[in-house]
């Protein structure tokens, strides 16, 4: 009995082993401002309202997909920046981002149907969205 416990505990905890952050991930944990931009993370917490992938733009150019427990950074010059859903997903914030400041973005996903998500974007404190970006991964764009 107590080597069939000691092996699921043992197996549990190795599943909990995190791999090794990649240097784009430890650069961005550094929270360095940019000169002559601002930088937005737009992070979503794990656990999040809904496990399911959410497509956003970021801007008029770059789409990513979020995942609850990851981030991502994203470096912008001065002026209004939109983040939004895609297609059906309606949420969406701006961020006015002054050069030289850095911004966090909480994004939070609600399941509508049964594989569509709906956004849900909010202003963070520094300090909130620090400690989710700490706890999360960082997505990178092909």
């Amino acid at each position: 009995m107590w080597r069939g416990l000691v092996l699921v505990l043992s197996t549990l905890v190795a599943g909990c082993v995190q791999l090794p952050l990649t240097p784009e991930d430890i650069q961005a944990r550094k929270f360095e401002s940019v000169p002559g931009k601002a930088v937005i993370y737009v992070v979503r917490d794990a656990p999040d309202y809904s496990a399911v992938a959410a497509p956003i733009w970021l801007g008029e150019k770059l789409k990513i997909t979020t995942y609850p427990g990851n981030y991502f950074r994203w470096e912008v010059p001065a002026g209004t920046h939109r983040i939004a859903g895609v297609g059906a997903d309606t949420g969406q914030i701006t961020v006015d981002a002054q050069s030289g400041r850095i911004y966090f973005v909480q994004q939070r996903v609600n399941l509508v149907g049964r594989s569509t998500g709906s956004s849900y974007f909010e202003h963070a404190s520094e300090a909130n969205g620090k400690a989710v970006v700490l706890r999360s991964v960082l997505l990178t764009t092909p």
